[in-house]
């Protein structure tokens, strides 16, 4: 087997956050992949949810420190590390009192309401997570995104850091999840974006975005897509069936081959 990179970055991970289809994915496919001997890196947001003490996590101070400017406001990159001991597994944290301080991910778990500032959120996580991998001075050949929240990341690989020598040649894959949600996010969210370096003509590709447009969105700046999940959206099924772009279905058992299989397909294209 070629020796390669992976950035896993992922919207939940077991066992920082209860377990989910999702966090599930996050924690094993990334473990399993190191297992076959390939070059790993994880990231998640530190949600106010994930217990610091649980879990041992502990400020990379020589990381942290950054600020990160979305439309003129100053936000502080905070990055935390933990471990897995029993899998020699290591995940990387993007923390900021502003965003990741409640205790909960996408919306108010007694509510069900969305968080207002959600859009900010991806945005910051984004540049969070490319930042500190420039940072880091690794160059990951593959990106792997799971989870809505990492949704933004495709654009910026391919539109903001292309030029950086750490991310001119790599892939990334988006994996699509049940994860749907019935809101627009801001009205000024193309202007922020904007404000943090993406084209204009990209950025305008935003305004008035939803779960579905921004989906699209990231399935379109990605290299491969992933449907992750049996229950997503049908349209989005459509969308990626009917792209041109490389494509697998998430297996239901003894997934790790296929994966694999799909990294090293993307490899070669």
């Amino acid at each position: 087997m070629p020796a390669y990179k992976i950035l896993y970055v992922n919207q939940e991970i077991t066992p920082y956050v209860e377990d989910t289809y999702l966090s599930t994915i996050g924690r094993f496919l990334p473990q399993s992949v190191q297992e076959n001997g390939i070059d790993i890196r994880t990231f998640m947001p530190r949600y106010g949810l994930v217990s610091e003490r649980r879990n041992q996590l502990h400020e990379v101070i020589r990381l942290s420190g950054q600020n990160i400017i979305i439309k003129d406001n100053d936000h502080p990159l905070i990055i935390k590390v933990a471990s897995i001991p029993s899998v020699r597994m290591q995940t990387y944290f993007i923390d900021n009192e502003d965003y990741f301080y409640r205790k909960s991910i996408l919306s108010d778990p007694k509510t069900g309401k969305f968080h207002a500032d959600n859009d900010e959120r991806i945005i910051f996580f984004a540049k969070g997570v490319l930042e500190t991998v420039k940072n880091l001075g690794w160059s990951p050949d593959i990106i792997h995104c799971n989870g809505w929240i990492t949704c933004l990341i495709p654009l910026y690989v391919k539109k903001v850091y292309m030029d950086n020598p750490l991310f001119a040649f790599s892939k990334v894959i988006y994996s699509v999840y049940n994860d749907a949600f019935q809101r627009n996010l801001n009205r000024s969210f193309a202007t922020k974006l904007k404000s943090t370096n993406v084209p204009a003509k990209d950025a305008a590709l935003y305004k008035g975005a939803n779960y579905l447009s921004t989906t699209k969105l990231a399935i379109d700046y990605s290299d491969a897509a992933v449907i992750a999940h049996e229950e997503v959206l049908p349209e989005l099924k459509d969308y990626i069936y009917e792209s041109d772009k490389l494509h697998m279905v998430h297996p239901q058992e003894d997934f790790v081959p296929d994966y694999i299989a799909l990294y090293e397909r993307i490899l070669e294209s």
